[in-house]
């Protein structure tokens, strides 16, 4: 049994099978930016709903939200976004290939992750004197200074002009978060939302990354899925464990990933506003190790406090019970849909090798991806193109389709049909064959132990139903 290899792999796989292409591609593509195809889209509005589920229909103390992904100007400035969020900028003048200075130090075994310009570039000329600092790609020595790179992406409203003015500004997210915090109060009020509780919500993020180089890992448009916990500072620590267990748990059971392939980090360095935080990582083979999936993080009232003082709005919480008054704290779940469709694929996607009817050893690539995330739940095979089996195995989908997604398929034999299903992670192929028309019986094939049975047509719902429950 073997497992994906490399990134290249992976991209190449996604490509062929219809789950991830380059953005326009046939006019050469464009950086770090992706299209979903079919199977993809599917794979990820699964994950999403998977998500959805856990977060607020199962919950009683978690709210949803969709909220824009324009806001207005000051949210960026009273969040601190326009003045520090960035990250730290290096060139090559020889191959003119950009990165992030924190980065490359990695390679020098120094963490200056969260360090500021000053000291990076310390380090830097450090490197330079020992002749040491080369360029990762071509191996120059000449390289910049690090300099500060601003990772919000700018745009205007209104009528457009020559000469961008001030007040026309306006930013793409770089998270959604910040709308959930310009909405507690509506929350309060329109809601009569009590302490603690939560707000989910799913969106489109935007950063001008300097090095995105990982695929759907790192990108410039991704989505986020989020959840700002609101609560009295004394519940915090407990709250807190609560709902990293709660994440953890997730991803074991919802999304069927092995538990030794995932682990906490702690980070020792905290943004200004942060009280505690944990990463949940998950072990990429194509990307040379662990990287962050998730953060749960304690953010204290950091977020309300600064939205208060530039608003001017009270955005504090009376509780009628205690008579106390005070901003709520904050701690929050937050994790890319983007990452968790790669985290998947590389999770399933396995190449087995079965030995056939003449003994020959065949390969055959099977997604074993959880049911319920599958694209594609069942694929609907007549045997031939005979326009009889045709019709019946349209008659099949019919009964079968307003429930689960499926797919009809009559090209190719039907050994390579499987495998093509196999490929894509569909649990369950339905063959219409010539003993149907006498019979009305279907053959159901399981994809991951490719055992075959025969049933009646009348109970494939009830047959499936079952299976997905299993």
């Amino acid at each position: 049994m073997k497992k994906l290899e490399s990134l290249d792999q992976l991209k190449s796989w996604a490509k062929e099978n219809a789950f991830v292409y380059s953005s326009s591609e046939i006019y050469g593509g464009f950086a770090a930016v992706y299209d979903y195809g079919h199977y993809g889209i599917l794979l990820k509005n699964n994950i999403q709903a998977a998500w959805w589920k856990s977060m607020v229909q199962m919950r009683n103390d978690v709210i949803g939200l969709d909220a824009g992904i324009f806001m207005h100007p000051t949210t960026w400035k009273a969040s601190g976004h326009l003045d520090s969020f960035d990250d730290p900028q290096i060139d090559c003048r020889n191959c003119k290939n950009r990165f992030r200075a924190d980065h490359l130090l990695e390679n020098y075994g120094i963490n200056a992750d969260k360090w500021p310009i000053i000291q990076i570039n310390e380090e830097l000329s450090k490197l330079k004197e020992e002749k040491k600092l080369n360029c990762p790609v071509c191996g120059s020595r000449d390289l910049t200074n690090a300099k500060q790179f601003s990772l919000m992406v700018k745009t205007n409203m209104g009528s457009p002009t020559n000469e961008l003015r001030d007040e026309d500004v306006v930013y793409l997210r770089p998270e959604t978060c910040g709308a959930i915090y310009l909405n507690f109060k509506n929350y309060i009020d329109t809601l009569r939302a009590k302490l603690p509780f939560g707000v989910a919500q799913v969106g489109k993020a935007f950063r001008n990354e300097i090095v995105a180089r990982q695929f759907i890992f790192r990108t410039r448009e991704f989505e986020q899925m989020e959840m700002q916990y609101f609560l009295h500072p004394n519940d915090m620590e407990s709250k807190f464990e609560e709902w990293k267990s709660y994440r953890w748990n997730w991803y074991l059971k919802e999304l069927g990933i092995r538990e030794e392939n995932l682990r906490w980090h702690k980070h020792e360095k905290l943004a200004h506003y942060a009280k505690d935080a944990y990463d949940i990582e998950y072990n990429f083979k194509t990307l040379g190790g662990f990287k962050e999936i998730e953060g749960v993080h304690q953010r204290g009232n950091w977020d309300l406090t600064r939205h208060s003082e530039f608003s001017g709005q009270k955005l504090d919480y009376f509780d009628q019970n205690t008579g106390e008054r005070f901003i709520p704290h904050i701690m929050e779940t937050s994790v890319g849909l983007n990452r968790l469709v790669m985290l998947v694929l590389e999770e399933a996607w396995t190449e087995e090798e079965l030995t056939n009817s003449k003994g020959q050893i065949d390969k055959r690539i099977i997604l074993k991806l959880k049911k319920e995330l599958a694209p594609i739940k069942v694929a609907i095979l007549p045997l031939s193109k005979k326009i009889e089996l045709q019709a019946k195995a349209i008659e099949v989908q019919l009964s079968i389709r307003g429930k689960y997604m499926t797919q009809y398929d009559d090209t190719a034999s039907i050994g390579k049909r499987y495998r093509r299903q196999d490929e894509i992670g569909t649990p369950y192929c339905v063959t219409i064959d010539f003993d149907t028309l006498n019979d009305d019986m279907v053959t159901i094939r399981e994809r991951d132990t490719m055992k075959q049975e025969r049933i009646r047509i009348d109970m494939l719902e009830v047959y499936l139903d079952d299976q997905f429950k299993i």
